[in-house]
């Protein structure tokens, strides 16, 4: 692995963000943004460079004691704020964040695989028609 790619691993897991990663630790002001984003997709592909993401992310969660369980916590206590608060749109973001972290947010192309994910794009529908009638409420006024 080179000392870039090492940088590039380190400055992503910093920003969350691999194209203002490769732009941070690569040479590339010419370059197009397409450019930017396919290689620094490419660079999230590279076995050596995945390895490193992946072991410095485990690094972190370590010396902040973090689990997937503390996270899903934090989510659902914020769902109830929510929901408490007759916020639907902020229940349906924490639910989607517990999704994602369990990996139940992954849907097939016209098909939904798993009996959570088809839930939740019921609740996203759902909260889409509760704003649309709240705004239409408001429209009337």
């Amino acid at each position: 692995m080179t000392i870039k790619q090492q940088r590039f691993a380190q400055v992503y897991i910093e920003l969350g963000i691999a194209s203002e990663a490769y732009k941070r630790v690569y040479d590339c002001h010419t370059a197009s943004a397409n450019t930017i984003n396919r290689k620094a997709y490419a660079l999230l592909q590279h076995p050596k460079v995945n390895a490193m993401i992946e072991k410095l992310q485990t690094e972190t969660r370590q010396r902040h004691q973090i689990t997937v369980d503390d996270i899903l916590q934090e989510l659902e206590e914020a769902r109830q704020t929510a929901k408490t608060q007759g916020s639907p749109s902020a229940m349906v973001s924490a639910t989607m964040g517990k999704a994602k972290i369990l990996g139940l947010d992954k849907v097939g192309v016209g098909v939904i695989e798993n009996p959570m994910a088809s839930l939740i794009a019921q609740l996203q529908g759902a909260s889409v028609k509760v704003v649309q009638h709240i705004s239409d409420i408001d429209d009337d006024d």
